[in-house]
């Protein structure tokens, strides 16, 4: 009992501490437009996958399907239209507050590694609604002679990113909506506790995700501790990796750990060897990453 009561207490502070830094973060900047340059790197996979790709890049908006959602936002390769590619998808989604039309910088970056990034400015992510209809969009686009997306969307690799709300966000949209089943890996930047998550009437469950994820937080000033980490990286039955970024706080973890969530994606979506080696191998880069503690890796 008292177990249990000290726990409650913690879940109580904890429940305090995250909605006082949702409320700080959604105050401030969201993304520095030069952060693919000014943010610290701590090995060359890292640093290789945090400058910008190859491509050039274009964006397009459309109306999102709830009005409180704004418009959606795609952005892509420049050269899509007239490509006969299909290219790979990544769904963002966006934070308490912090909606896709904050941070273009960061989309512009995925979209030039040759990815179709989209998302919305949903105030309430955590359900993944969102996350599913801007996918059904692009799916109908996907099938739809008419438009610009017509067979350019490569269906077989689908990935989601999210970041505090969204963070929670993705672990639903890849568990609990109707086209979870595209989804072939994910990505999960500082995400609310389960337990919190639960108290803010947030719910989500990793238990049954079954895709590669991709954790990860800062080590002081988030809104999941070590403990909290610790259990939901437990709870996933499915190749999984976890760390900590040190020196940075809750909103910067959703840039300044790009290159690594780019190395991922790159990994995961396009087979990219030579991303792959920041999280396999004999001796992964985001192991012995100075910038980085608590790593771990279950692959």
């Amino acid at each position: 009992m008292k177990e249990l009561l000290k726990r409650a207490g913690l879940v109580l502070l904890l429940l305090a501490a995250v909605r006082g830094i949702l409320a700080g973060w959604a105050a401030a900047p969201s993304v520095p437009e030069d952060y693919t340059g000014s943010v610290a790197t701590g090995g060359p996979v890292e640093a290789a996958y945090l400058a910008m790709g190859s491509y050039e890049v274009a964006c397009t908006t459309a109306a999102a399907p709830q009005e409180e959602w704004g418009d959606l936002v795609m952005y892509y390769p420049a050269e899509l239209p007239q490509s006969q590619s299909r290219y790979p998808v990544v769904v963002m989604v966006n934070g308490t507050g912090v909606g896709a039309s904050k941070y273009p910088s960061l989309f512009e970056h995925l979209a030039s590694w040759g990815f179709i990034v989209l998302g919305s400015d949903d105030p309430g992510t955590y359900a993944g609604d969102s996350a599913e209809a801007a996918l059904t969009w692009l799916l109908e686009k996907n099938a739809d002679p008419d438009s610009v997306f017509y067979d350019k969307a490569d269906l077989d690799r689908v990935g989601a990113c999210g970041h505090s709300q969204g963070g929670v966000g993705v672990f639903n949209a890849i568990g609990a909506t109707p086209h979870k089943e595209l989804y072939q890996c994910a990505v999960s930047l500082s995400p609310i506790d389960v337990e919190v998550a639960r108290a803010l009437k947030m719910p989500y469950d990793p238990a049954g995700i079954r895709v590669p994820v991709l954790i990860l937080a800062s080590a002081s000033k988030d809104v999941i501790q070590m403990e909290g980490l610790q259990q939901l990286y437990d709870r996933i039955d499915a190749p999984k990796v976890l760390a900590r970024r040190k020196a940075e706080g809750h909103g910067e973890m959703l840039y300044s750990a790009d290159g690594y969530v780019t190395a991922w994606f790159m990994w995961q979506l396009q087979g990219d060897e030579r991303a792959a080696v920041a999280f396999t191998g004999p001796a992964p880069e985001l192991l012995a990453n100075p910038l980085y503690q608590d790593q771990r890796i279950d692959l």
